[in-house]
């Protein structure tokens, strides 16, 4: 069935709101104060702590981590969209956003009880998959709060402005740690890295940083008013089932499912190019991540940075991407947010191509298309993120951007098998000992095929409701 030419109802954004500086700053505060989970703990720090010889052979840790990573986005996947659409039937957006950060915050301050031996492997494998769902599902609830913060005129530079909080909070902390804890001998109050400690204390630190810096997110932030509140549709039949007891918590969750297929079905009936922008944004979404995750890597192994100079130019990458995702989403309100979006894919899948090209041209190289890259991956998510906003219509935020992080974690697989496929093939077609530079190649191919697959999609404002 082909679109329907039927106009498109008020989207959440067109509601009237009140706007305030203050809100927006309250909201993106939240990014700043959860950001420690993402940056230190599963990308830095604690991810290469629990993955290190003092819990065991590095192979069998490192597939013990592949493991729980890969059950907790198996979780979210499954469950993202669902309590989604439960938040926005409820109303209760920010006490569950609320109940979600501090969960986050005691999960991050816990993994203090990680000690190195390998008796707590599983402890920390355990707390980061909780951590890692916490923190992905908490994620819907917040950029589902983006509609309360902006309007159809400036949610492109709100939302980078709260991405760039992100990128900006996440270094200014990780900095904070590697220089008072991880990198003296002797750090602040004493703390060494005997025992593990100065880990371990780091983690308490981002557990106390996520509920403080996240206070004005909920002093500002508040549920909306019970009339929004509704049932779900269809629960009544669910309800009836036997046995009774059983079927009273599991109706809630069937019925949800029932509904969540039948939003995907009138999706796909009313608005098609929202379902090709939602694949296209999970294709380029997984190549921005690989970005991130293996640029480290690339940076030790193929052009010789020391640990102190990863950390150095980590610190560059995300001060450039906090500031370069804060400019460029005034061109998103602009331009309009798939132009930013194509621009940033070009501009990624040519960078990726000149570190391939020249990766024998020493750091140089590595230090300006690497930072070229990273300017422009943030601008890609945040517009990513206004180009649905603009989309969902009031009272469906939760859901549909639950979808949004089911479709992203369907395909979160691509990027590290292209990796590793790639080096692979670098390796039978040069014959040579060190091929890991094919590595990006996998990544360019994940970013270029959601640069092909977003060509045809039309602007947000050709798209038709997805009521």
């Amino acid at each position: 069935m082909s679109e329907t030419t039927a106009q498109a109802p008020a989207t959440a954004l067109a509601a009237p709101k009140d706007i305030s500086r203050k809100k927006i700053v309250s909201w993106a505060m939240w990014d700043w104060g959860t950001q420690p989970f993402n940056t230190v703990i599963t990308t830095f720090v604690f991810s290469v702590y629990i993955t290190g010889s003092a819990f065991g052979d590095t192979n069998a840790t490192s597939q013990a981590l592949s493991l729980s990573t890969t059950l907790a986005g198996l979780f979210v996947a499954l469950a993202a969209p669902v309590l989604g659409q439960t938040a926005d039937r409820s109303g209760r957006t920010v006490t569950v956003l609320r109940s979600l950060t501090w969960t986050l915050a005691l999960i991050s301050a816990a993994l203090f009880f990680v000690r190195p031996e390998p008796a707590f492997l599983w402890l920390g494998l355990g707390l980061l998959a909780v951590g890692s769902v916490v923190s992905e599902i908490a994620g819907v609830n917040y950029n589902s709060l983006l509609d309360e913060v902006a309007g159809e005129r400036n949610v492109g530079r709100v939302s980078g402005f709260g991405w760039g909080m992100g990128y900006l909070g996440g270094i200014v902390v990780l900095l904070v740690l590697y220089f008072l804890f991880i990198q003296p001998e002797v750090g602040l109050f004493g703390v060494t890295g005997a025992d593990g400690m100065d880990i371990r204390v780091s983690m308490v630190v981002c557990g106390v940083w996520t509920l403080l810096f996240t206070i004005p997110t909920f002093l500002a932030l508040h549920d909306r008013p019970a009339t929004t509140r509704r049932p779900i549709p269809g629960i009544d039949r669910w309800n009836t089932r036997q046995p009774a007891v059983i079927w009273r918590w599991l109706a809630p969750v069937v019925a949800s499912y029932a509904e969540l297929w039948n939003t995907v079905r009138r999706l796909w009936d009313v608005s098609r190019h929202t379902v090709f922008f939602l694949l296209a944004s999970a294709l380029f979404r997984d190549g921005l991540a690989g970005v991130f995750a293996f640029g480290a890597v690339i940076a030790a192994g193929t052009f010789g940075f020391s640990s102190g100079e990863v950390v150095i130019f980590g610190a560059a990458a995300n001060i450039v991407a906090g500031l370069s995702t804060i400019a460029l989403g005034l061109l998103d309100d602009k331009l309009g947010p798939k132009r930013v979006i194509m621009i940033s894919l070009i501009a990624l899948v040519a960078s990726g191509i000149v570190i391939f090209a020249f990766h024998d041209g020493g750091a140089t190289v590595f230090w300006v298309a690497g930072l070229i890259m990273c300017m422009f991956v943030g601008p890609a998510q945040s517009a990513s993120r206004s180009f649905l906003a603009r989309l969902v219509p009031a009272g469906r935020t939760g859901e549909v951007f639950g979808l949004y992080a089911t479709t992203g974690r369907v395909v979160s697989f691509l990027s590290p098998l292209l990796f590793g496929a790639a080096i692979t093939v670098g390796a039978a077609v040069t014959g040579g000992q060190n091929t890991q530079y094919w590595g990006i190649l996998g990544i360019v191919l994940v970013l270029l095929a959601g640069l092909i697959v977003m060509i045809p999609v039309k602007e947000h404002t050709e798209h038709h409701a997805i009521s």
